[in-house]
């Protein structure tokens, strides 16, 4: 799990890096843009990233669930769909974020 978090922040602060100077070497558009930009790929991506690993355990539970008792499976739907709002939230960041451009 460590090297994980070692990659995850390398891509971060590569992409930070790589945004500044972007935003640097264009005229007139300044750093916060990029800035801006990257975030708004932070706030998609993570929130993707989140939402996928947490149904990928809900729905082996689920399943799991399901074939014991059939009748559970309205409510494995619903936990199955409830991490789908991180992703919701996370596009709803982005956009919010993308108008500040």
């Amino acid at each position: 799990m460590k090297k994980w978090g070692t990659f995850l922040l390398t891509v971060v602060l590569g992409a930070l890096a790589m945004a500044a100077e972007e935003a640097v070497g264009a005229q007139g558009s300044g750093l916060s843009r990029g800035l801006i930009a990257v975030g708004v790929g932070l706030a998609i991506g993570l929130a993707a990233l989140g939402t996928g690993w947490a149904q990928s355990r809900i729905g082996a539970a689920a399943v799991g669930a399901i074939a014991e008792k059939p009748g559970m499976f309205g409510t494995g739907l619903i936990f199955l769909l409830l991490p789908e709002t991180l992703v919701i939230f996370g596009f709803l960041m982005a956009i919010l974020l993308w108008l500040r451009m």
